[in-house]
C-alpha cells in the first residue's frame, strides 16, 4: 500500500497532465482519455459514457452499502484577469498554479487517490465507486445524471469540491425565472396604452419583499435577486413587454416545486422555471458520514452554491482541498499541502464509517 506522501506525489503529477489539457464543458473528451490512462496504468478496470469515467472497488459486494466519491474534470474558460498561461501547470512556494487546479482538480485527484488507498481492500463497510464527471460547469446533461442508472445502486456521495476540507452538509437548490410582464404599446405623449414596466415593477417589489417563512436549520432564509431586466425599443413608445429574471436560492426547507406554486399565487407576470433539476440538499445529523466527519473535529456549513450534489439523489456532504474563493478566479491555485491534506481527510472520513 502506498504512503500518504506517493499517493501525494502522484495525485500532484496527474493534477498537472489534467490542467496542461483544455477540459471546457462539453470538451473533456481528452481529460476523460487522461483519468482512464491513470487508471489503465494501476491496473483497475474504468466505464466510461460520454466524457464520464468510473471505477468500481475491486471486491464489491452487492449486500454492502456503496459510497460514491464524485468530482468533476470540466472547467470553466479563463478568467480575462490571467497573468499566467492557465493551461501551463507551474509550482511556486508550494502553490500549483493553473486553470482547474483548485476547482476542481485538487478535490478529483485527491478523491482518485483515495480510491487507489481503498480499492482492494476486502474488509470496508462500504462499497466504493469513483466517478470523475463531465458538465459540472454548466449543469449539463452529459454528466453524472447520464450515468445515474449505469452505476450501481448508491447509497451517499462524498462530492469533491474545494471547501478547505470543511464539511458542507446542505447545499441550497438553484430556481431560475424567465418573467414577462404584459402591457399594451402606445404613444408616449398620449394617454394610451399599459406601461409593462410598470407592471413589472409591482412583481418586482413582491420578489424584493417577499420573505418564506420556513428557515432553514444549515442554510437560513430562502433568497430570490432580480438579475436581468428589458423592455421598451424608443423613448416615445409605451412598451407592450417587460421582461426579466429572477435567481433563487432554495434552502432545504422548500422544495423547487413548493417555493414555484407560491411564486404563481402571488405576481401577474408569466413565469418560466428554466429548470427544475437543482434541487436543495440535506443530510441527516446521524448519517454515518456526519458522525465520521464529527469524529474528525471538522467543521460544518451550508453552502449557497450549488455543484453536482444537486443532481445526486442520495444523502451526500460536500468536501475537498482547495477554497471556493479561489474558484474562476485569475492566477487559479492549489496548495501542495491542501492535495496532501485532502487525500487523509478522505481516507479518515472512510476509515471511521
Amino acid at each position: 500500500m502506498k504512503t500518504l506522501d506517493e499517493l501525494s506525489k502522484e495525485s500532484i503529477e496527474l493534477l498537472k497532465k489534467l490542467i496542461a489539457t483544455p477540459s471546457f464543458s462539453r470538451e473533456e473528451n481528452r481529460t476523460a482519455d487522461i483519468i482512464q490512462e491513470f487508471f489503465t496504468s494501476h491496473q483497475i478496470p474504468t466505464h466510461r459514457k460520454g466524457n464520464n469515467v468510473w471505477a468500481i472497488n475491486t471486491h464489491f459486494e452487492p449486500s454492502k452499502p456503496t459510497l460514491l466519491l464524485n468530482s468533476h474534470h470540466d472547467t470553466v474558460k479563463p478568467n480575462p484577469g490571467y497573468t499566467r498561461d492557465p493551461f501551463s501547470p507551474s509550482i511556486e512556494n508550494g502553490k500549483l498554479f493553473g486553470l482547474g487546479s483548485n476547482d476542481a482538480g485538487g478535490p478529483l485527484v485527491s478523491l482518485i487517490a483515495t480510491f487507489l488507498h481503498f480499492h482492494t481492500r476486502t474488509d470496508l463497510k462500504y462499497n466504493l465507486v469513483l466517478a470523475a464527471t463531465a458538465e459540472e460547469e454548466i449543469s449539463g446533461h452529459h454528466g453524472i445524471e447520464s450515468i445515474w442508472n449505469d452505476l450501481p445502486k448508491i447509497d451517499c456521495a462524498i462530492v469533491g469540491e474545494p471547501t478547505l476540507t470543511d464539511v458542507a452538509s446542505a447545499e441550497k437548490g438553484l430556481l431560475v425565472l424567465d418573467c414577462v410582464a404584459k402591457g399594451k404599446a402606445g404613444h408616449a405623449a398620449r394617454e394610451e396604452g399599459v406601461n409593462a414596466i410598470y407592471a413589472a415593477l409591482q412583481d418586482i417589489e413582491w420578489f424584493r419583499s417577499y420573505e418564506f417563512p420556513k428557515v432553514s436549520r444549515t442554510l437560513g432564509k430562502l433568497k430570490m435577486s432580480v438579475t436581468v431586466i428589458s423592455a421598451g425599443q424608443a423613448h416615445n413608445q409605451v412598451p407592450p413587454e417587460c421582461k426579466f429574471t429572477v435567481d433563487i436560492r432554495v434552502p432545504d426547507s422548500y422544495s423547487l416545486e413548493e417555493v414555484l406554486e407560491v411564486i404563481k399565487k402571488n405576481v401577474t407576470c408569466e413565469l418560466t422555471p428554466r429548470s427544475l433539476r437543482l434541487k436543495p440538499s440535506g443530510i441527516s445529523e446521524n448519517h454515518p458520514l456526519i458522525l465520521s466527519a464529527k469524529k474528525l473535529g471538522k467543521k460544518f456549513y451550508g453552502s449557497p452554491t450549488t455543484s453536482d450534489q444537486a443532481l445526486i439523489p442520495a444523502s451526500s456532504i460536500k468536501m475537498g482541498p482547495g477554497d471556493s474563493a479561489r474558484s474562476h478566479s485569475a492566477d487559479e491555485f492549489i496548495y501542495l499541502d491542501e492535495i496532501r491534506a485532502g487525500i487523509e481527510s478522505y481516507i479518515q472520513v472512510i476509515e471511521n464509517l
